[in-house]
Formats: C-alpha cells, structure tokens, sequence
C-alpha cells in the first residue's frame, strides 16, 4: 500500500517531530509510515487524515491484491 503523507506533511510543512508528537506516536512510527514499511492501524490512519483534513482514501493508495472488488462466501 502506497501513502502520501510525506507529501502532505511538506504540504503543511510539519516536521516528522511535530507530526509524532501531536498524534502520540514515535517519530520511528512517522518515518516507517512514510516509507510505506508500516500500515496504520485504522485509528492511526482516521488520525492521519484529520491532521491533513482529508480523507484516509485520499492518503492511501490501494493497490493490487489489496482491493477487494466483491465479497464471496
């Protein structure tokens, strides 16, 4: 899964310290996150998008596998 939250962190120009410490997490978590080497949790991803007022499909990039096109039994 691909993320844009670097990019909108520079958008909103916050450093990842600031990023980590106003979503209580470490600024590890905020480096993973950006290198797509960590998925958030959904409350993570949810906190994400409220930083960047956005939404968390507009943070998240689904790609391959990842998208589920029909349910099946």
């Amino acid at each position: 899964m691909k993320n844009l939250i670097r990019d909108k962190r520079m958008d909103y120009n916050i450093t990842q310290e600031a990023m980590a410490e106003q979503l209580h997490v470490s600024r590890q978590t905020i480096i993973s996150l950006e290198k797509g080497r960590y998925n958030p949790s959904l409350l993570l991803a949810h906190k994400l998008a409220q930083l960047f007022h956005c939404s968390i499909e507009e943070l998240f990039i689904f790609e391959g596998k990842e998208n589920v096109d029909r349910f099946s039994d």
